[in-house]
């Protein structure tokens, strides 16, 4: 009886001709790799271009510019401060001058100001001291708007009879403010409406604040235009009770807001400062231009949201000069209103996740939710169809030694010199030895043993004598 014979390696088979055995393998490691580096390298291509241009990291820093110190704008930006350190945003804040330094800040392009209240009249500073046609947005230095946080009246105080046009006050002593200022801008836009300009008859004073109070108490000035910090409400009702003293109210109002579309028109009721003694003695109109926020336009969207968050907690409540929830609101006069502010005020909401997580954490899987886009459009794909793909690269390789079998197969069916014929069988085995050498997948056995068979079909053409 014979002996059992020690079965072969699993997977391996013996060449007749030569006795090199067929590297035959479960999976062909190689021909996967091919398969699968094109994915691997597109998916990382695409993950790489969507995180570097649509989901930069979102920063946690902030900077604002804000106002002189104890001034409304800088108080206010120390609450826009305090409230956004609760979720986990630092804001900075550069004392200013007031509007127009803001706007300049923002302006420049190095400033490193991201955000700034500014007064809407504060822009004709570095336009025309001239009324704007309603509609016209400045476009200039991306710059948008994330809505008007509060009204800023403009009071006009005066000595002497009863005025109801500002064009009685040609050829009197006026205090406008400092020559820059927001006051003082507004303050030429409406005398020029009025006829009085700069050179005439009428004297324009740059006192403002406390000096142009104390001017027209003492009979220096016959007028004075105050507007912002210069006039608190406890400062109305101290001028109002000062004898010979009255403030002026816009009778014309209606046509005011018409040639200045920045102006809004603001009611004042009997009694609104001082009930006991009924200041002012009857329903005034005052005119007050609108105080937006505004901000450069790459702002992100997640700090667009808690920012307008923090104003509506800090703007969101009834003052003398406006109701409950008025403000901020999206009425916009040189900027733009930013998309993402718009987007905002219309459905009054953050996504879900900057909703009920923390800012830092929101920000994360945001910029993770934007990754997984080409991972689930690509990637996922891609291996799903890694099989195809690898049993293709596979097939590829036996298809490309079948058209080199080919190729030889078809230059010796002509004449055959001894020599031509030995060059044609070293190149026949050059195919089976890169055939034999290279690992193939068993699941691929069958097609590689045919073309074993059809090379042993070549080389019996090209062993028979040239006689045959």
């Amino acid at each position: 009886m014979e002996p059992s014979r020690q079965p072969e390696d699993a997977g391996r088979r013996k060449s007749p001709e030569h006795g090199v055995a067929l590297k035959i393998t479960t999976i062909s490691w190689g021909d996967l790799a091919d398969a699968l580096a094109p994915i691997l390298l597109i998916s990382a291509l695409a993950i790489w271009l969507t995180v570097h241009f649509t989901q930069p990291e979102t920063p946690r820093t902030l900077t604002m510019s804000g106002g002189p110190p104890g001034s409304t704008f800088q108080i206010d930006a120390e609450r826009f401060k305090a409230i956004l350190a609760r979720s986990g945003i630092t804001l900075h804040i550069r004392p200013s001058q007031g509007s127009a330094e803001n706007l300049e800040r923002l302006r420049a392009a190095h400033s490193g100001v991201d955000i700034a209240l500014v007064q809407s009249a504060a822009s004709l500073s570095w336009k025309s001291a001239g009324p704007v046609p309603r509609g016209r947005r400045d476009r200039s230095n991306r710059l948008v708007s994330l809505g008007s946080m509060f009204y800023q009246p403009l009071t006009i105080f005066y000595r002497g009879r009863p005025l109801q046009r500002l064009s009685q006050l040609r050829g009197e002593r006026i205090a406008i403010g400092k020559p820059g200022s927001s006051t003082s801008t507004l303050a030429l836009a409406l005398l020029k409406a009025n006829g009085i300009v700069p050179g005439g008859s009428t004297r324009l004073l740059g006192l403002e604040g406390s000096a142009a109070r104390a001017a027209l108490r003492t009979g220096r000035v016959d007028a004075i235009f105050l507007t912002g910090d210069s006039t608190p409400a406890r400062v109305i009702v101290k001028m109002l009770r000062t004898s010979g003293i009255r403030l002026f109210a816009f009778t014309q109002a209606n046509a005011y807001v018409r040639r200045f579309p920045f102006l809004h028109k603001v009611s004042i009721p009997a009694g609104t400062f001082d009930l006991a003694r009924n200041l002012p003695r009857r329903r005034i109109t005052l005119l007050a231009p609108a105080v937006e926020l505004i901000a450069r336009e790459d702002l992100r969207p997640a700090l667009c949201d808690q920012v307008i968050q923090t104003a509506q907690q800090i703007y969101g409540g009834a003052t003398v000069l406006h109701a409950a929830r008025e403000f901020p609101n999206t009425s916009t006069y040189r900027y733009r209103l930013d998309p993402e502010a718009a987007r905002y005020y219309k459905t009054g909401d953050k996504s879900f996740m900057y909703r009920y997580l923390p800012f830092w954490l929101a920000s994360l899987l945001s910029r993770i939710g934007v990754v997984m886009v080409p991972i689930v459009a690509l990637l996922i794909p891609g291996l799903l169809n890694l099989p195809q793909l690898y049993a293709w690269r596979v097939k590829r390789r036996i298809h490309r030694r079948y058209a080199e079998l080919m190729a030889l197969e078809r230059e010796s069916l002509g004449p055959l010199t001894a020599q031509r014929r030995l060059a044609l069988l070293d190149r026949l085995h050059a195919i089976e030895r890169a055939v034999i050498q290279r690992r193939m997948p068993g699941s691929h056995a069958e097609q590689l043993y045919q073309l074993r068979a059809r090379i042993r079909f070549v080389r019996e053409i090209l062993a028979r004598p040239a006689s045959e």
